[in-house]
């Protein structure tokens, strides 16, 4: 049997499958619209940490050019939940803060681990995502911060010295 189908609806149909086969961020299964907005900003360069005290701060909806350290430089405050060789690879420590009680994702343009601690152990991850053939961004991972805590985000295992980062809240309903 033969469905109808106007033309203009066609090309509609075709035009849009085009466009996300073009767009390799066009893949995820969230609603990444305000990431995808952060990482089409120039952002504020930002030195990791290699301790905790001296992560520097960062906050939700800002998008962050953070400039790693060789992983060897870097004291943990909680091991991460991925081990990594050292050599060869990146580090770093920021301080998270959030307004609100609530689940955030942490997006990176590049692939490798993301802890959040806070009373000196790893929090689990809600849920994660990432399309290998994106950097903007290429992997999220979700987090439910009860807002009490003071978190240290970590991230180790990267191949490279700089990436970019931002932290967003999740909207519910």
């Amino acid at each position: 049997m033969r469905i109808p189908v106007s033309w203009p609806l066609a090309l509609l149909l075709v035009l849009t499958a085009q466009a996300s086969a073009d767009d390799p961020c066009a893949g995820f299964k969230w609603d990444v619209s305000r990431e995808r907005a952060l990482f089409a900003t120039a952002g504020a360069s930002l030195p990791a940490g290699k301790d905790r005290a001296s992560a520097p701060g960062v906050v939700p909806n800002h998008l962050y050019r953070v400039v790693l350290l060789p992983a060897g430089q870097v004291a943990f405050p909680v091991t991460p939940g991925k081990t990594s060789p050292a050599e060869g690879t990146y580090a770093g420590i920021f301080t998270l803060t959030v307004p609100a009680p609530g689940k955030y994702r942490v997006a990176l343009d590049s692939a490798f681990w993301i802890d959040i601690a806070g009373n000196g152990k790893l929090l689990a991850p809600s849920d994660y995502e990432g399309q290998h053939d994106c950097n903007a961004p290429r992997k999220i991972v979700e987090f439910v911060l009860d807002g009490k805590a003071p978190w240290v985000l970590q991230l180790s295992g990267a191949s490279q010295a700089a990436v970019r980062l931002t932290i967003t809240p999740v909207s519910v309903g």
